[in-house]
C-alpha cells in the first residue's frame, strides 16, 4: 500500500505541474480543437448528396454487332429513364483508349464485349465479357461485375426463349427452315430483346428499383477528424513529457527520491502513471467536447471506442518513458518527441483517413501505433463495425505498449550519467 501511495503522489506531482503550465494546457487541450473546427468546416458536406456512379462500357466488335445494340440501349435508357441513384452508363467508343485510361489511372474501369460476342451468342458457344478495373476502384469493380452477371443471365434466358420461338415460326411456316433465315431471325429477335423493342416493352432490359428512405445527409467529418487529432495530440503530449523526465534526471530529482526510500520501480510507476493520467484527462475532454459540440457518433460499439482510447493512452505513456530512457539531454528528448510525433501522425492517418492512402503506404503505416488506432476508430465510427472488428487494433496497441514498456524498464535509470 505504501508503494502504491508513493506511485500516486509522484503521478499527482506530475499532473499538478502540467495543470499549472498554461502553455501546455493551451497546446494540448485547446489547440487541437482549432484544427478540428477548421477541418470540420472545410470538409463539411464532402460526402453529402446522392452521387451516381459512372459505369463505362466498350466493345471490340465491328459495327452492327449485338454488343452495339446492348450498349446503345443502356446508354439511351439512362438519358430518358434515370431515377435518383441509378448508375450512369457511358459508351467509350475507343476500346484501346479506354484501356489506356485505366492503366494511367484516369478511369476506374470499364466492361468490354469481345470481338466474337455476336457469333458466340448466336452459335451458343462460350464467350467472356471483359472487365478492366483499377485495383483500388472497389465500388466500380463490384458494379461492373454485377452488370456483367446481369447481361450474361439475361442473354441466356433470352436465348432459350428465342430458340423456342424460332422453332414455332419454322413449324408454322412463318420463316424458311434454311440456316441463313434462322440465324437472321435469331439475331433480330435477340437484338430486340436485349435493346428493348417488342420483347422489352420499350425499356432497357436492365431494371432498377430505388427505395428512398429519408434524405441523404452529408457525412460528419468530425467522426474522423476528432479521433485523428485525439491520437496525434495524446501521443504528442506524452512524448513531450519525456523532456520533463530527462530534466528531473539531470536535476537529480530522481536520485533524491531514491535516497528517500522510494525504490526504482515506484519511481518508474509514478512517472508512467502521471503521464497516463494526463492522457486520460485529454481523451475525456476530447470525447465530451466532440459529442456535445461536434455531434460525433461513437458508432455501434461506444465501449470499443472507449477501450481503444484508453489503450492509446497507456501506449503513449509507455512510449514517453521509453523515449526518456533513450535521450541523454533535455534538448534531444524534446527534439525526438517533436520529430516522432510529427512523423508518425500523418503516416498513421491522423491528418486524413488512412483508407485514402494507396495500399503500399497503408502497409508501411502499420509499423506505427497511430495507424492501428485510427484504423480502429474509422471502422467503429465510419463503417458501422462492431466490437470484434476493432480487436486487432486493440491487440496491436497492447503489443506496442509491451514493446515500449520492456525497453523503458530495461533502460530506466535515475542518475544523470
Amino acid at each position: 500500500m505504501k508503494q502504491l501511495a508513493q506511485v500516486w503522489y509522484i503521478a499527482m506531482k506530475d499532473l499538478k505541474i502540467f495543470s499549472r503550465d498554461r502553455a501546455s494546457l493551451f497546446f494540448f487541450i485547446v489547440f487541437p480543437f482549432l484544427f478540428i473546427i477548421l477541418f470540420t468546416f472545410l470538409l463539411g458536406g464532402t460526402y453529402g448528396g446522392d452521387d451516381r456512379i459512372e459505369l463505362h462500357l466498350a466493345t471490340r466488335e465491328a459495327a452492327g454487332g449485338l454488343s452495339h445494340q446492348i450498349i446503345g440501349a443502356m446508354a439511351t435508357a439512362n438519358e430518358s429513364l434515370l431515377k435518383p441513384g441509378d448508375p450512369v452508363f457511358i459508351w467509350d467508343k475507343d476500346y484501346d483508349a479506354a484501356r489506356q485510361a485505366v492503366e494511367e489511372g484516369e478511369l476506374p474501369g470499364f466492361l468490354a464485349f469481345p470481338a466474337d460476342f455476336t457469333e458466340a451468342v448466336m452459335s451458343g458457344s462460350d464467350t467472356n465479357l471483359e472487365i478492366f478495373a483499377n485495383a483500388g476502384a472497389t465500388y466500380e469493380r463490384a458494379a461492373l461485375n454485377s452488370i456483367a452477371g446481369a447481361i450474361s443471365s439475361q442473354i441466356s434466358t433470352n436465348k432459350v426463349v428465342i430458340d423456342a420461338t424460332v422453332r414455332l415460326l419454322i413449324s408454322s411456316g412463318a420463316i424458311p427452315a434454311d440456316e441463313e433465315s434462322i440465324d437472321g431471325a435469331v439475331e433480330k429477335l435477340m437484338g430486340e430483346a436485349m435493346s428493348g423493342g417488342a420483347m422489352g416493352g420499350g425499356e432497357s432490359y436492365l431494371a432498377y428499383r430505388i427505395d428512398s428512405i429519408g434524405d441523404v445527409e452529408a457525412g460528419n467529418p468530425s467522426d474522423y477528424v476528432v479521433p485523428g487529432y485525439l491520437v496525434m495530440f495524446v501521443f504528442f503530449a506524452a512524448a513531450i513529457s519525456a523532456e520533463r523526465i530527462v530534466w528531473e534526471r539531470k536535476n537529480n530529482t530522481l536520485e533524491r527520491l531514491l535516497a528517500s526510500s522510494v525504490n526504482r520501480g515506484t519511481i518508474l510507476g509514478g512517472i508512467y502513471t502521471g503521464t497516463a493520467v494526463k492522457g486520460l484527462v485529454q481523451i475525456i475532454i476530447f470525447w465530451v467536447v466532440g459529442i456535445l459540440a461536434f455531434n460525433v457518433d461513437l458508432g455501434l460499439s461506444p465501449l470499443a471506442v472507449i477501450i481503444l482510447s484508453i489503450l492509446m493512452v497507456i501506449m503513449s505513456a509507455a512510449f514517453s518513458v521509453m523515449l526518456a530512457t533513450l535521450a541523454r539531454t533535455i534538448r534531444s528528448a524534446a527534439s525526438l518527441a517533436v520529430l516522432t510525433s510529427l512523423l508518425l501522425a500523418p503516416l498513421g492517418g491522423c491528418w486524413w483517413p488512412l483508407f485514402l492512402y494507396p495500399e503500399w503506404l497503408q502497409n508501411i503505416a502499420k509499423i506505427t501505433p497511430h495507424a492501428w488506432a485510427t484504423e480502429g476508430f474509422n471502422k467503429l465510427m465510419l463503417f458501422g463495425a462492431d466490437f470484434g472488428d476493432a480487436v486487432p487494433s486493440m491487440v496491436a496497441l497492447l503489443v506496442f505498449t509491451v514493446i515500449f514498456g520492456v525497453i523503458a524498464v530495461w533502460r530506466f535509470r535515475t542518475d544523470a550519467t
